[in-house]
């Protein structure tokens, strides 16, 4: 079979390198992918904002399978679009994908089906945000409302934080904002759980711990994610049937009475807080880097899987995994979270050296007459399978320092917790 990948990150990579693995795929197309994807597949370059183009690309090509991997196509319903078409296309549609789309839409189902959440209140404009921080207590959490690549979140430890973060993103800095949410600071520990779903099953699909600060010590600016590993140290079987019975079933149940399913990749990411679950937020595909530490774990056949969840049979497949711990570095380009340079030359690509149970998942890059360039904030994922984190983190490390780029950094301290 033909099969479309939606995306040009470490995620979309690392997606089609398990599509690669399966004896049911022929060919892979990567909308429009990086230079990791087109040595497995075909990188195709179309406006993602034209469904129409894509359709006709996906009818021309025959193409029978769709995965769709970031968030922005499924909140603007290409999933609806393609339904319509009997193309079989894996991700939720635009009505599931609220759950990221719309933070207060989140929030507003926590309320009613009584999700464990953090309190929250909702504001339209700057003068209102800024007067109900008059009688706040620090620290607390400020939210853009809609997308915002995994940046738009603030944890703001005095009025003048507060008020910053309010300005940019009144300001437009995440897009037009009509509403933000202020939110109390919940202390604990963060855990991201992932399921898979065909909209009437749902089966676990992994636990993992992203580090999101830009810094060691999870110190300074969001990001979209420096690195990650994989399971949670947070996860047992307690806990587990918690986010189940607390969190993941009242929201499928929410949504089924909303007239909807939800089908694809649903990742929670929770505080524990003294051993309860609270959701922090909806992510409605797998997460970036966490997909990385993720899938290479997956002994069962991915396209099988995507496969079963289209045409809801998932209950009738078992999904099998290897008992591996994983762990992820994230290089980035210098400069990143903030202005960085494009189009700079990695060097020493091909000196390094990956094992069997080694990954080396890009990102940001493109290629170009045999060469690749890093054309984006984050560059390539570098990933390793062991029996124990820190084996893990040396088989990272050995390649990071095989490659010894000038033009990007990475954090030296992912998996800090799990680590002696």
């Amino acid at each position: 079979m033909k099969v479309g990948v939606i995306g040009s990150g470490g995620r979309e990579h690392a997606i089609c390198v398990s599509l690669k693995e399966s004896s049911k795929v022929e060919k892979i197309y990567c909308f429009p992918g990086n230079a990791g994807t087109s040595e497995i597949a075909k990188n195709v370059t179309l406006n993602l904002d034209n469904f129409e183009n894509i359709k006709n690309f996906i009818l021309d090509n025959q193409i029978d399978l769709i995965v769709v991997g970031p968030e922005k196509p499924l909140v603007d319903g290409l999933v609806d679009y393609l339904e319509q078409l009997n193309i079989n296309v894996f991700g939720p549609n635009k009505i599931a994908s609220q759950l990221e789309g719309s933070k207060i839409f989140t929030k507003q189902l926590c309320q009613k089906y009584n999700i464990p959440t953090a309190k929250f209140g909702i504001f339209q404009n700057k003068e209102d945000a800024k007067k109900f921080l008059e009688k706040t207590k620090y620290p607390t959490v400020i939210k853009a409302d809609n997308l915002a690549s995994g940046k738009g979140v603030y944890i703001c430890n005095d009025t003048k934080e507060a008020h910053t973060a309010i300005n940019e993103i009144f300001g437009g800095k995440f897009g037009v904002a009509k509403n933000l949410l202020i939110e109390e600071f919940l202390k604990g520990e963060e855990m991201s759980y992932f399921i898979i779903s065909d909209g009437i099953n749902f089966k676990n699909f992994g636990t993992a711990q992203d580090h999101k600060r830009v810094l060691e010590g999870d110190k300074g600016k969001n990001t979209g994610g420096m690195g990650a590993y994989s399971p949670s140290r947070l996860i047992s079987k307690e806990i587990e049937s918690k986010i189940i019975s607390k969190i993941i079933k009242p929201t499928l149940k929410g949504l089924s009475e909303l007239g909807t399913q939800y089908k694809g990749f649903l990742y929670a990411g929770l505080m524990m807080v003294n051993d309860e679950p609270f959701l922090i937020e909806y992510n409605v595909r797998m997460g970036d880097p966490e997909c990385q530490t993720i899938l290479p774990k997956l002994k069962t056949d991915l396209t099988e899987v995507l496969m079963a969840c289209c045409n809801e049979n998932l209950d009738k497949l078992n999904l099998d995994w290897l008992n591996k711990k994983s762990l992820c570095i994230v290089v980035c380009s210098n400069g990143y979270p903030d202005e960085f340079k494009k189009n700079i030359k990695i060097e020493n690509l091909k000196s390094v050296n990956l094992q069997s149970h080694d990954y080396l998942f890009h990102a940001g890059t493109s290629r170009k007459d045999d060469e690749v360039y890093a054309t984006g904030g984050r560059v390539l994922n570098f990933v390793s399978l062991s029996d124990d984190f820190n084996d893990a983190k040396i088989n990272v490390q050995r390649n990071l320092d095989s490659l010894n780029w000038s033009g990007g950094f990475y954090r030296k301290d992912i998996g800090y917790k799990v680590i002696d």
